[in-house]
C-alpha cells in the first residue's frame, strides 16, 4: 500500500504538460529525491486532470478521501473493489470516481514498505519496517493512476509485479510509456495487468 511518494512541483508538472510532443526534457533528473518534500496522506498534490477539451490541466488535489469524519482517512484505492463496483452498478465509495474521476499522478518515485525487513529509526531509535524507493528507470517521473472528486484524490493499486512483490502485496498502478491515454479512456480496466512494468528499487 502505498503511503509515500515523491510529487512534482506544480510549476514542473505544468512544465511537463507545455513540453508534450516537444522532444525535450522539461524537469531535471533527481537520483535521491528530498524526502523532506514527499508527499504523504493529506498533502497537496499536482494531478493531471482532463480539461473537458481533450488535454489535460494541473490541478493541486488532497491525498486521501474522508471517510467516518476523518479526513484522507482513505488514500489507496483497489482497482479490483473499483471495477466491481463499477460492474454492477453500486453506490460504492469508488463508482463513481473510477468511471468519472481517473486522473494521473506525475511522480519521481514511490516507496512501499517491506513486510519483515526493520532497521532502527533515525529519529526514534526504534525498529521500523525498511521502505524501498521504486523508480522507472532511465525516466525523469513518470505516472501513477489515480482518482479524484471533491478536491481529493486516491491512488489506484494493484495486484504487486516481480519488481515489487518481493517487499509488498501490492503495488501503484504504474503507467508506462503511451498509457495515461489509455487510463483516461474506455478501455482502461486492462491496465490492472502490470507484469509488463519493469522498476528498480533501492532500500532506506
Amino acid at each position: 500500500m502505498c503511503v509515500r511518494f515523491s510529487p512534482l512541483t506544480a510549476e514542473e508538472a505544468q512544465a511537463v504538460l507545455d513540453a508534450r510532443g516537444t522532444g525535450r526534457h522539461a524537469i531535471r533528473c533527481i537520483e535521491a529525491p528530498d524526502p523532506m518534500h514527499d508527499a504523504r496522506p493529506g498533502s497537496q498534490v499536482p494531478l493531471f486532470i482532463p480539461d473537458g477539451a481533450g488535454g489535460l490541466r494541473v490541478a493541486q488535489l488532497e491525498w486521501g478521501f474522508p471517510l467516518d469524519g476523518k479526513p484522507h482517512a482513505v488514500f489507496n484505492t483497489r482497482i479490483e473493489s473499483a471495477l466491481e463496483q463499477l460492474r454492477l452498478g453500486r453506490r460504492g465509495m469508488w463508482a463513481k470516481a473510477i468511471a468519472q474521476g481517473r486522473c494521473l499522478v506525475p511522480v519521481r518515485a514511490f516507496y512501499e514498505s517491506h513486510a519483515t525487513e526493520k532497521v532502527v529509526s533515525e529519529k526514534t531509535g526504534r525498529p521500523v519496517r525498511r521502505q524501498y524507493r521504486f523508480r522507472l528507470p532511465g525516466a525523469r517521473a513518470f505516472l501513477l493512476a489515480a482518482v479524484q472528486a471533491d478536491g481529493n484524490f486516491s491512488i489506484v493499486t494493484t495486484e504487486p509485479n516481480a519488481s515489487v512483490a518481493p517487499v509488498h502485496d501490492r503495488m501503484p498502478l504504474v503507467l508506462g510509456p503511451g498509457e495515461s491515454n489509455i487510463w483516461l479512456g474506455p478501455e482502461f480496466a486492462w491496465l490492472a495487468d502490470r507484469s509488463h512494468i519493469v522498476l528498480t528499487s533501492k532500500g532506506e
